[in-house]
């Protein structure tokens, strides 16, 4: 915590905002896919609707149980995969791949997936990066 100085930590969010915005928007303009919004919840059909609930409410189980456990019991490295910020980066996940695989089935544009694949696989090396570094030491 030597140095620590919370504006550096919002200029990295800010800068990695703006990096998953310019590659989501590179992306999809050289697929020729429709940009999707963000923080929205849009569906391919009705199913892909019910499964992605299904996902969330069975994530929000699982996070309320892990943050109880977690907070609760003084020894936790054996079920490190209960701790809160590992449970939401598994629903982020399997909820990208679960609309990855319906764009691939039943999207009208049959691009739509790799987009979404693209955008996930870019996600996941930048969050593994900031675990990997501790958010570049700013931590």
């Amino acid at each position: 915590m030597d140095g620590f100085f919370p504006g550096s930590l919002f200029i990295l969010l800010l800068i990695l905002v703006v990096a998953f915005w310019i590659f989501g928007f590179v992306i999809r303009k050289l697929l020729g896919v429709e940009k999707l919004k963000w923080f929205s919840n849009t569906y391919v059909n009705e199913r892909h609707k019910n499964l992605d609930r299904s996902v969330r409410v069975i994530f929000i189980i699982l996070f309320l149980f892990g943050n109880y456990y977690t907070f609760t019991n003084e020894s936790i490295g054996t079920y490190s995969y209960l701790i809160p910020w590992f449970v939401i980066i598994i629903l982020l996940l399997i909820s990208d791949l679960l609309r990855a695989f319906m764009e691939w089935k039943y999207a009208e544009n049959k691009r739509d997936y790799i987009a979404t694949i693209a955008e996930l696989l870019f996600w996941i090396c930048v969050t593994s990066l900031l675990i990997l570094t501790d958010f570049f030491s700013l931590l």
